[in-house]
Order: structure tokens, then sequence, then C-alpha cells
């Protein structure tokens, strides 16, 4: 039976709207999209993916499962009205330029997608994008913490810096990183549609030269790394990061720094936790929302860090 391509989609609360994301994001290991509606006060927050349609009794049954469980938590969750659709690819295209806008990261960087006509500034680097299914645009608090650390530890004066970035997703960090000067790159997902984005995306933006993105997953790599990284980016969900906290350790580079997200922010002291207990310290941190992120490294080189972690 072949698969489609279909939205998943949840109409909540606008209070629960990140906390909705989170269960979608679970189900289909994909970053949602929401779509308020201020005058009814009402969020519909959507991941899009390839199902078959003996699979959507199942998904439904997960996410009514997963909103009960909310509700139980005592999140208001609205309507929860579960709906999953077939989607045109014009459809999915159309929806993609009017959300995906243009993402000034200051005066080194910018993410912009492939129909938009905005110039980057004067010695602004620039990354272009065409998202495809793999959700990685930078709008997210998670992805765009991320990059503004790629630009806080990039040191101009140091041609030597490294970067590692697991589950890429569409590619936008690997390639924002090249575009900054990191040098070597890599890049791995476990998600094959992923792969063919990223390095897609990466030919767009002039760097399949440099960077190729292979298909791999970070629970089956080996746990020592002969390459080490002068940062690694690890945009994953709480429970993984956390399993596999020794396996991404071992990619950092002596002195360099582990950069952590795509977790809640009621499960950052977790990840802290697991991350500390191992010697390393929190240097950075940003809180959007229900989401938090964070940047370690190891104690002896904690004098390194971009900013207090907060």
């Amino acid at each position: 039976m072949s698969k489609v391509l279909r939205s998943i989609s949840i109409t909540t609360s606008l209070s629960a709207e990140d906390a909705v994301g989170v269960l979608l994001e679970l189900e289909q290991g994909q970053t949602p999209s929401s779509y308020a509606d201020a005058v009814a006060r009402l969020s519909t927050v959507s991941v899009y993916g390839e199902v078959e349609t003996r699979d959507v009794a199942g998904i439904k049954r997960r996410l009514r499962e997963g909103l009960q469980a909310l509700a139980a938590d005592g999140i208001d969750i609205g309507p929860g009205r579960i709906q999953v659709k077939k989607v045109l690819a014009r459809d999915w295209s159309e929806s993609w330029k009017r959300h995906f806008k243009p993402l000034d990261l200051g005066p080194r960087l910018l993410v912009k997608p492939t129909w938009s006509r905005r110039n980057p500034r004067k010695g602004q680097a620039l990354v272009i994008l065409d998202p495809g299914l793999s959700f990685g645009t930078g709008q997210h608090a998670t992805t765009r913490f991320c990059l503004e650390q790629l630009v806080a530890l990039r040191d101009p004066e140091n041609a030597s810096q490294s970067m590692l970035d697991v589950g890429t997703g569409s590619g936008i960090l690997a390639i924002a990183a090249v575009k900054l000067g990191y040098q070597p790159v890599a890049a791995f997902d476990f998600d094959p549609d992923c792969v063919r984005v990223s390095n897609e995306n990466a030919g767009l933006n002039g760097v399949a030269k440099v960077l190729t993105v292979t298909q791999d997953d970070i629970t089956r790599v080996p746990r020592k790394s002969r390459q080490r990284y002068s940062v690694v980016c690890a945009n994953l969900i709480c429970d993984l990061l956390i399993a596999e906290r020794d396996r991404l350790m071992a990619r950092v580079a002596p002195g360099g720094s582990l950069v952590l997200a795509g977790i809640l922010e009621t499960q950052f002291g977790l990840v802290r936790n697991a991350v500390e207990t191992a010697g390393w310290k929190l240097v950075a941190a940003t809180t959007d929302q229900e989401w938090r992120s964070g940047t370690f490294v190891e104690r002896a080189s904690a004098h390194q860090g971009t900013k207090k972690g907060r």
C-alpha cells in the first residue's frame, strides 16, 4: 500500500498550542506549524507526513489518548478536534509560502525561503531553503536558538572550527555553519526524506562539495568517535538527548560546545542534570514560550561560554 502525503491537525486553545505541538511532534517526528485564530481564540496545530490509510486510525487513537493526558494535567485543550487529510503538492507549497518568512539573525546571517526576494546585507551570510517535508526553517524557537549559537560561537580568527548537526531536518544548521565559516561540517538524520531534502538544500546553497548529509541514527552510531567537532548541535526530543548523552558528548572536541534543543521548559531540568552529572556546565540558555534550549561545555572549559544560562 502506497503512502500518501497527509496533514495531521489538532484544533485547540491558544494556551495549549505548544503542548499539542509536542504531542504531534512525538507522533510524527516533525516540527509542527500552527495557525492562530485570534477572534475564536483557537489554534490549529499541524504536522505533515506520508501516512498509509491503514495507519490513520492508530494515529487518531494515540492523539486522543495524548489529549486526554494533557487535560488530566490541567491543560485546557479546547475543542481538541483531530483531523487527518490528504494534501496536494500544490497546497503544501502554497502553505509554506504563506508562513515561512525570512529570518534575520543580525549582521552575520540571513535565512530565507527560495521564493523570497530579500537580499542579505553587506557581510551577512545567506542561507536559502526549500523545506520540503523536513520542517527546518528557523521559525521554531529551538532551531532559532541553534542558529543564534552558531553565530555567537563562531570565531572569525579561527579557521579550523568544525560543526556536527545531529538530526539535521532540512539541513538548515549545517548549511548555516558552512556559510559562517565552520569547516569541516557534517550532518546526519535517520529520515531518508530529510537526507534527500538536506542534500538538495546544500546544492541550492552552493555547498554540496563540502557538505554531504548522510542517513544515520544517533542511537546506532558508535559510542566513541574518532572525529570530534568544535560545536555539536542536537535538536532532538528530551528522552533521546538524555539516552544518547554519551554519544553526543563523545563527538565534542576538547574546549568545544554542545548545543541542545527541542526541550520543553518543564523537561529542561532533566536534560541539564543528565549533562551536568557527566562533568559539563550550562553556559547559555534561552526560554521561548514552552521551549528551553541550552549550550554546555566541559567544566574545565566553562569560561569559554557565550553567555550565562538563565
